[in-house]
C-alpha cells in the first residue's frame, strides 16, 4: 500500500477494535502522523490510565512515521482555517489535512465532515 497519513480518530479505532480498524491497520508500519495528532492519541491513553512508558512503547510498535509539527506546518495549518471553520475542523485535523496536503497523499480518517473539504486532499474514511 502507498503511504498514508493516519488521523488521531483512526488510529484510536485502531486501538480500539472499533469498526473500520482493518483498513488502519493495512496503512501500518510505515504510515504517517502528525506529531500533533500522535500527542492527542498519548493524552486519550494517559487518559486511561495507560502508564507513559507503555503508551509509548505501544505507539511506538505500531510502526509510524511520525512528522514534526514545525514552524511551516503550523503556518499551512493555520492557513486552513478559513476553510474548515464551518465544519468545526480542529487544530488537530487541520495538522493532518496540511501534512497530507503538503505531501499529496491520503489520509484516514474516522470524521466524516472532512470528506469533500479539501478537493485536492484524499480523504479515506474508515466506516
Amino acid at each position: 500500500m502507498s503511504k498514508t497519513v493516519v488521523d488521531a480518530s483512526a488510529l484510536l479505532a485502531l486501538l480500539n477494535g472499533e469498526s473500520g480498524s482493518g483498513i488502519v491497520a493495512e496503512a501500518l508500519p510505515g504510515g504517517l502522523i502528525s506529531s500533533v495528532n500522535l500527542s492527542e492519541v498519548a493524552a486519550k491513553l494517559f487518559e486511561l490510565g495507560m502508564p507513559e512508558k507503555v503508551v509509548h512503547r505501544l505507539l511506538q510498535s505500531l510502526g509510524l512515521d511520525v512528522v514534526s509539527f514545525d514552524e511551516d506546518q503550523a503556518f499551512r495549518a493555520g492557513s486552513l482555517r478559513a476553510l474548515t471553520r464551518d465544519a468545526g475542523i480542529s487544530l488537530g485535523d487541520r495538522a493532518c489535512l496540511s501534512l497530507a496536503r503538503d505531501l499529496g497523499l491520503a489520509v484516514i480518517t474516522a470524521d466524516k465532515a472532512w470528506r469533500g473539504l479539501l478537493p485536492d486532499v484524499t480523504v479515506k474514511l474508515i466506516r
